[in-house]
């Protein structure tokens, strides 16, 4: 009988990764993250460890390295066949190889494979990335470090072979985290938030401006590491500029100065106080296996699709009057409620939702090529500009093929974005939102759909700003060349980035500006920044490596719509670039040879896949393994990444928060409301926005239908009182939920004005009195 020293995989074989250690530095919105990867060969034979795992899907990886006993060997970026090459012939003549590369269907996805391990040696890996990090609609600024990895469907005749991956439930990772982070800012940091167990947060000056956290021991591996930055006055233009490389070529990217300029416009109240009356509103919502999901441990009985359904609901009762609309569904194949976008009206509105009601997480794998080419087939409407919404888990293996659809039709649309669960794809959900000029969000652990996705709402009925341009006001002699995609949308208190390379002489005691000029609602606006031209201390080249990798992702993408026609060209031009500054791309690799072992490593050499976490569903230990070959049917989950799947028992997570069937009285739309209130008193609303006067109404509101008809005014009709109760009843009790339901009680209090009803003040007044709250006129916005 074998004996198994160390910790096992499912499979009884032993795991050579026994340590990973995250050290995270925040400096404003930047970040850079070291990872040590520590393994240790306990077997008896040569090792060949590899390990598949997730990154960030915009980090530019720019370092890679290994420590063998006194050994220390830097791995050099080439491109990738030769990478592949060395590693494979180092290890057939016996010699230690370390191969990093990432993935060619998905960004976020790199593959480290640790060759010729002797037994009983040890190993440390370091790993180094920067990454953006991205302001979320709260104005916290969003640090994920991925741990969950769920291997991605690969849709059918898709490009590129599959990523193999090898997962286990978190559970049984056979391997320790640990993290911690160091955050500076020249703005005091307000608070750190994460899904994750932290230690409390501990400030190392006086005026906040440093601080450190460190996640709490026995991180399980259930979920992503999410950390959640708040500065006070985030909203604080700035501009960085960072000396070139000395050793680099002058009038290279590397060898010159490179600006990051952070500008957060802010828009004329005038045109805010008017949300946008019109637009076509597409929902783009996943019904895979995958998404029968819980959204969380904590609530397991909410699932991914089900928190979809109640979101689909607040939207629905949110958008304008006299919009277009249309709601799609996709899985292996794709559905829509209506052929074409209708106008949203008391009638399509009803038929939506009943359709919403029934959506169920089975129609099979992730094929969303589909049905986004069906959309940006449809003619677009004229004077209602379209916005996308997109939901969904972002199991999706064809990565690049999505995001470059978007972004050819960038022009057509605006994109929002949705990762929903844990170990969505980052660069799915980031690369639609950014080619497609939207805004991208995460939920995770605890995270609410509704209030993320109505900011998003409130971003999508913005008006859309046109006529975009930058321009430069620099010393003489010194000129600006942007290394960013062009900005293609702006919102309000949303921050545009721009990369540039600065040429000519260099003067580190002048000033230069930039200005960034648009067509608001038809007003031309503008918001400039000025900045100093000395660069800054201890950046090293943070700034150089994110602009390398804007231009490198920018080059790949137009590879990829060029293949065919001097494809070869742009990417000798990626691999020149990817050498030159060090930052991977997907036509090149890290790669490093111990050369100074002396003895070749004798014996056969033994594969050893590590495994990665997929998440934990709150599964009974017993049904992990049918987890995780089950097919994606109606309530069945599914992790493989292969276009077949072989039949077992289903597993079923049963949904949602109740039934749309609980009350008899219902609204003009025949909606069946949710056991939540609030939903339940969203489900009642009228597609113009008022609420109907029937018993449903008075149960939300905590009365009976003859209490409430008794205490109404006598001069006024039953619409406008019902629909005054229902606001009052927002704002008294429901402050918390504010940002879920703000623009369809907007959109109730524009109903009750064109009514001229007689006698609010007296209504608010009775309300007040019958819900015992204490609201005034205005606060309601009538």
């Amino acid at each position: 009988m074998m004996n198994f020293c160390g910790l096992l995989t499912e499979k009884k074989e032993p795991v050579p990764l026994k340590s990973i250690d995250a050290q995270l530095e925040v400096k404003d919105h930047v970040a850079t993250l070291v990872s040590t990867l520590n393994y240790e060969n306990k077997e008896d034979k040569p090792l060949e460890a590899v390990f598949v795992f997730p990154l960030p899907g915009d980090a530019a990886v720019c370092h890679f390295s290994a420590q063998i006993g006194k050994t220390h060997i830097v791995a050099e970026v080439k491109e990738k066949q030769q990478a592949q090459e060395e590693y494979d012939d180092a290890l057939s003549s016996g010699q230690q190889a370390f191969l990093l590369e990432e993935s060619e269907q998905s960004p976020d996805i790199f593959s480290l494979k640790v060759g010729r391990l002797p037994p009983g040696e040890s190993a440390s890996i370091r790993l180094e990335y920067v990454t953006e990090l991205a302001v979320q609609a709260d104005d916290g600024l969003r640090f994920c470090l991925p741990a969950v990895l769920n291997p991605r469907y690969q849709p059918q005749g898709s490009e590129g072979p599959s990523v193999q991956v090898t997962s286990v439930p978190a559970s049984l990772v056979p391997y320790s985290l640990s993290f911690s982070a160091q955050v500076s800012s020249p703005r005091p940091i307000s608070k750190i938030e994460s899904s994750c167990s932290l230690e409390p947060l501990q400030y190392l000056n006086a005026d906040q401006t440093k601080a450190t956290v460190k996640l709490g021991g026995g991180h399980k591996f259930d979920r992503d590491i999410e950390l959640l930055i708040y500065y006070k006055d985030a909203h604080q233009p700035s501009a960085v500029v960072e000396a070139g490389q000395a050793s680099a070529k002058p009038g290279s990217l590397m060898g010159d100065p490179v600006v990051m300029v952070s500008l957060y416009p802010e828009f004329p109240q005038s045109v805010m106080s008017s949300l946008a009356t019109c637009g076509e509103f597409v929902f783009l919502v996943d019904r895979s296996g995958s998404m029968d999901c819980p959204m969380n441990n904590s609530t397991p009985q909410e699932t991914r699709i089900s928190s979809a359904r109640d979101t689909l609901l607040l939207l629905l009762k949110s958008l304008p009057m006299g919009c277009y609309f249309n709601i799609y569904s996709f899985g292996s194949s794709f559905e829509h409620i209506f052929p074409k976008s209708v106008e949203y009206t008391k009638k399509t509105m009803k038929k939506a939702l009943e359709k919403v009601e029934k959506m169920e997480s089975n129609l099979g794998g992730t094929e969303i090529l589909q049905p986004l080419n069906h959309i940006y087939s449809q003619a677009c409407i004229p004077k209602h500009p379209r916005q996308l919404f997109v939901f969904t888990d972002g199991e999706v293996g064809n990565t690049k093929e999505v995001t470059d659809l978007v972004k050819k039709n960038a022009d057509s649309h605006r994109c929002f974005s949705f990762g929903i669960g844990e170990g969505a794809s980052s660069a799915l959900i980031n690369g639609m939102a950014k080619d497609g000029g939207g805004q991208a969000q995460f939920i995770t652990g605890a995270d609410r759909m509704q209030p993320k996705v109505m900011q998003s709402l409130r971003f999508a009925l913005q008006p859309a700003v046109n006529d975009i341009s930058v321009s430069w006001d620099l010393p003489k002699g010194v000129s600006a060349t942007v290394l960013s995609q062009p900005i293609t949308a702006i919102f309000q208190g949303q921050r545009s980035l721009i990369y540039a390379q600065l040429t000519g002489p260099s003067s580190e005691e002048a000033d230069g500006s930039v200005t960034v000029k648009y067509s608001l609602a038809g007003h031309p606006s503008q918001n400039q920044l000025h900045f100093n031209l000395k660069p800054a201390e201890d950046s090293g080249l943070t700034v150089h490596r994110l602009a390398a990798r804007t231009v490198i992702r920018s080059m790949e993408s137009e590879e990829r719509t060029r293949r065919g026609h001097q494809d070869e060209e742009m990417k000798k031009k990626v691999v020149e670039l990817s050498i030159q500054s060090g930052v991977s791309s997907c036509f090149t690799a890290f790669i490093a040879v111990n050369k100074d072992s002396g003895q070749a490593v004798q014996g056969p050499l033994v594969r050893r896949n590590v495994p990665t976490v997929m998440a934990n569903l709150g599964l009974a230990p017993q049904r992990a393994h049918k987890y995780r070959h089950a097919p994606r049917d109606n309530r069945s989950l599914c992790l493989e990444n292969s276009g077949s799947y072989r039949h077992e028992e289903p597993i079923d997570c049963n949904g949602a928060i109740g039934s749309w069937e609980d009350v008899s009285a219902l609204s003009d739309d025949d909606e069946q409301p949710h056991k939540d209130p609030l939903l339940q008193l969203v489900s009642l609303q009228n597609a113009s926005g008022s609420w109907m006067l029937h018993e449903a109404l008075a149960a939300v509101l905590g009365k009976t239908k003859e209490e409430v008809e008794k205490a109404k005014p006598e001069l006024v009709n039953n619409e406008v009182w019902a629909s005054i109760l229902a606001l009052i009843w927002l704002h008294g009790f429901k402050m918390d939920a504010k940002e879920e339901w703000e623009l369809l009680a907007m959109k109730a209090a524009s109903w009750i004005k064109a009514q001229n009803a007689p006698c609010v003040s007296e209504c608010v007044e009775a309300g007040n009195k019958l819900l015992g709250c204490s609201m005034k006129k205005e606060a309601l916005g009538i």
